[in-house]
């Protein structure tokens, strides 16, 4: 179920919202589809390629002081490896990257998953540090925009509301003993112990380092998409920052973003008034070159791995 209900909703999502457009826009959509500049698709790819070699040289900060140092190669086959299996069963990457350095490098498989969960650990603040900045850089377009849509006595309710479940909801983890709650504070005393663990790291500004490169070029790659299409080629860093944001988190909490993708960028683009269609054109060309570039380099990581360490096993 895991699996199948994200997929079958997204399926219901594309198909719900795409048959509303009408033969026009359905048109407009595959136009911009066709005459998209992928030679510049091309090169954000390569931004996602260097992000990840850069994740794979991160990696070895954090197995170094226990004395491992795998080559950065295998290091870069677990990750693309690791892509490629969240695609198809979410959160499977994790196990299947410690997996690959038990096999390949002899780091013991609690080891490397604890780095693993670190890593996520960091990456999962980044997220949470750039859609602060998103959200300060388009304060004024987003607070104009749903003050236009919605009262703004409403707005209070929903802020109090939300406020109020935000108090009941500490108080429940404070005094419950639920199996729910049991492993809400097991999360939240994984993050803190991950967060711990790389405070005390010896290259810890290092590690921070990289992971802010990592991130950077992230959005880099999501810019150098916009260029694709004459229609997003102008947009402001503030809108291209949101945008990333809200597409990362339908990676982030879905099976890759697979239906929810396209229609996010859409939605945010539509804010600031970017045509509906351009963003979904847009949101295609993005989620599509990404998926195919994931199955590229897991593929080609799962054929090459054995033979690279074939005087290894």
């Amino acid at each position: 179920m895991q699996i199948a209900l994200p997929l079958g909703l997204g399926f219901f999502l594309m198909w719900y919202f795409y048959s509303k457009y009408t033969p026009e826009q359905k048109e407009e959509v595959f136009s911009y589809l066709k005459n998209a500049n992928y030679w510049i698709v091309g090169v954000a790819v390569v931004l996602s390629v260097i992000s990840h070699l850069i994740r794979a040289y991160r990696w070895n900060l954090m197995l170094e002081p226990m004395g491992y140092k795998p080559k950065l190669l295998n290091n870069f086959f677990a990750v693309s490896i690791a892509y490629l299996m969240n695609i198809f069963i979410p959160r499977s990457g994790e196990v299947s990257r410690a997996v690959v350095l038990s096999t390949y490098e002899k780091v013991p498989f609690d080891k490397g998953f604890g780095t693993i969960i670190s890593e996520r650990v960091i990456d999962l603040l980044f997220l949470m540090i750039f859609t602060l900045i998103a959200l300060t850089l388009q304060f004024d377009s987003l607070y104009a925009f749903i003050t236009e849509k919605v009262p703004l006595k409403e707005i209070g309710l929903a802020l109090a509301g939300l406020l109020a479940l935000l108090v009941l909801f500490v108080l429940f983890l404070k005094y419950s003993q639920s199996g729910f709650s049991k492993k809400i504070k097991e999360l939240l005393s994984g993050l803190k112990e991950g967060i711990l663990s790389i405070l005390k790291m010896r290259r810890k500004w290092n590690f921070l380092v990289q992971s802010f490169i990592i991130w950077i070029l992230y959005i880099a790659s999501f810019y150098v998409s916009t260029l694709a299409l004459e229609a997003t080629a102008g947009i402001e860093l503030g809108v291209v920052i949101i945008t990333f944001v809200v597409g990362s988190f339908t990676f982030a909490f879905t099976n890759s973003g697979f239906g929810y993708y396209p229609l996010a960028i859409a939605g945010i683009l539509l804010v600031f008034g970017i045509q509906e269609t351009v963003g979904t054109a847009l949101g295609w060309i993005v989620w599509t070159s990404n998926i195919l570039y994931i199955i590229a380099s897991g593929v080609f990581s799962f054929i090459v791995l054995p033979i690279y360490n074939r005087k290894r096993l």
